[in-house]
């Protein structure tokens, strides 16, 4: 699309539909501390939507509303909260049973849902995502919790017994480490922000959540689900700026649990910053640059189709996205005229548009960004093979396709985080799984073959090097109930349904040498049931 097209698709605010129109905008003064919603009169930061209007014959980015911007007392407040709440293990949250965890969690399932419209539509004005991916995001997040709650089931299972090991009794079970700060990503706001958060909660941590700095907004709606769902300080929310507000908690060294989800550079300050590391449990989702490598023998059709897919889907803003792709040089032709082809039928426009696919960018100057690597390519010999490729109006870009690119280009190894593909050609396998082995990244790849003894000797090698690797299909986290993490600077920790149950916890027991003593002991506590952690009950 040319650059007139592309300006055509900003709509004019009468042409927006009532459905998903924002009346008002939202002045976001509430943050949530200690089971109370207190009111900020300190300053707020404006909020903007990637989406712009068009309006006496200009392009006005639209103002959604302003949220607040806490300063380093107000965050402290919240960890000292959470604190107060964990009580040295011996809060009400951390002693209650699992039974009670999850029957919070679930009325807080429940609650969620009802608040599903105005979340959806705040992450459309928020960070541009399609109306279809919002509602799936949202779907997802709610199907996450329920998963989360079956796998602690089956963990508590597992434990509900006293076992007996040369003479002496131990029952284990999984404990809370204490106060998880839990940091999310702006592409998925709710749902990778969630997958952290949720397990923290369901093991019995008290919990400092800091949302990313886009996808803001759409948090409020729940707070009072939070706050009713929840015992005083188990969940409190902190706005405002990394070094202000992350960073007091960070440096305060009680911080027990950091969940992080961003880039390597932002984690290394936060881990930096506790003073005491080795006392810090750390879940990190990083950066990556997922490579695609196709193979002769590669069924085109299939492989463009995913390809696309996983480069181009919410515009590449994912950290699982196709971020570069080797291709043989004997299908390199036929690959690049049919990606093109295809490209050029996909839909561009503003979130809401059914069947859209390509939508504005959200962060601030990305297009800026996005076009210096473009023309540092072009300036060492790619060329944009797509038509109007790398095309700029506002907050679109349209997809640019770089070919060929060669490792004396930025896009060669910095990760782009959005619609910019580049191409390198290959006669030697070793030139791709070289790449992945030089990499700083391990998160996952992507191979497309026909023959399985070339997908084996693909698979053989990546696996040592990635944590996934996708057969004729491209990178993905899904399904949640498979592991979910990385390899050098790509991750630390494995998130997935059960996974992170375990991150959030530690296995703990309690032993007993038998004797007549202890027996008498046991049997009386265990029919007593007065014991949290010492005992046999089932949860169905």
């Amino acid at each position: 699309m040319n650059s007139e097209q592309l300006r055509q698709l900003f709509p004019s605010p009468s042409a927006i539909p009532p459905a998903y129109a924002l009346s008002t905008p939202i002045e976001q003064r509430e943050y949530l501390v200690n089971g109370e919603i207190k009111i900020w009169n300190g300053p707020v930061a404006e909020v903007y939507s990637p989406i712009h209007v068009m309006e006496g014959g200009e392009l006005k980015q639209v103002r959604i509303g302003s949220q607040p911007v806490l300063d380093r007392a107000a965050a402290l407040e919240a960890l000292d909260a959470a604190i107060r709440s964990y009580d040295g293990g011996r809060g009400e949250w951390a002693t209650m049973r699992v039974k009670q965890r999850i029957e919070c969690m679930v009325r807080f399932a429940k609650g969620m849902k009802e608040k599903r419209s105005e979340v959806v539509k705040l992450l459309m004005w928020e960070i541009g995502k399609s109306l279809a991916d919002s509602g799936k995001e949202f779907d997802r997040t709610i199907d996450y919790i329920f998963e989360t709650i079956e796998a602690l089931k089956t963990l508590d299972h597992d434990s509900s017994r006293i076992q007996k090991v040369q003479g002496v009794y131990a029952q284990i079970r999984r404990g809370p480490l204490g106060v998880a700060l839990c940091m999310g990503p702006y592409n998925y706001p709710l749902n990778e922000t969630y997958c952290s958060l949720i397990p923290a909660l369901l093991m019995g941590n008290s919990v400092v959540f800091k949302p990313a700095k886009y996808g803001v907004l759409l948090n409020r709606p729940l707070l009072e689900v939070f706050r009713d769902c929840f015992p005083k300080g188990v969940i409190n929310f902190i706005y405002g700026e990394g070094p202000e507000t992350s960073g007091a908690l960070m440096e305060s060294g009680k911080v027990d649990v950091l969940s992080f989800i961003g880039t390597s550079r932002v984690a290394n300050i936060l881990k930096k910053q506790h003073p005491q590391p080795n006392r810090l449990r750390a879940a990190l989702g990083l950066e990556a640059k997922n490579p695609a490598i196709i193979m002769p023998d590669a069924d085109l059709d299939l492989t463009v189709d995913e390809c696309i897919t996983g480069s181009l889907s919410y515009n590449g803003q994912r950290c699982t996205a196709l971020k570069i792709i080797f291709v043989h040089e004997s299908v390199r032709e036929k690959f690049l005229e049919t990606y093109c082809a295809k490209l050029k039928s996909l839909k561009a426009g503003m979130p809401w548009e059914d069947k859209v696919m390509l939508t504005p960018l959200p962060e601030k100057g990305k297009t800026d960004y996005l076009k210096s690597l473009i023309d540092d390519a072009c300036a060492k010999g790619a060329k944009v093979m797509n038509e109007n490729g790398g095309t700029v109006v506002a907050s679109l870009l349209y997809p640019a396709v770089l070919y060929p690119v060669d490792s004396t280009m930025r896009i060669y190894n910095e990760e782009q985080f959005g619609p910019v593909v580049p191409v390198v050609s290959f006669s030697d396998v070793r030139t791709p799984i070289d790449y992945v082995v030089n990499s700083n990244y391990g998160q996952q790849v992507s191979v497309f073959a026909t023959d399985p003894e070339t997908v084996v000797g693909l698979v053989d090698p990546l696996v040592n090097q990635v944590c996934r690797v996708n057969i004729n299909s491209q990178c993905q986290r899904g399904p949640d109930v498979f592991p979910f993490n990385g390899r050098k600077d790509s991750a630390e920790g494995t998130l997935s349904v059960s996974d992170a149950l375990r991150v959030f916890s530690i296995r703990t027991l309690v032993a007993a040498k038998q004797s007549d003593l202890n027996d008498k002991i046991l049997s009386e506590i265990l029919e007593e049931r007065s014991s949290r952690f010492l005992n046999s009950d089932y949860i169905l």
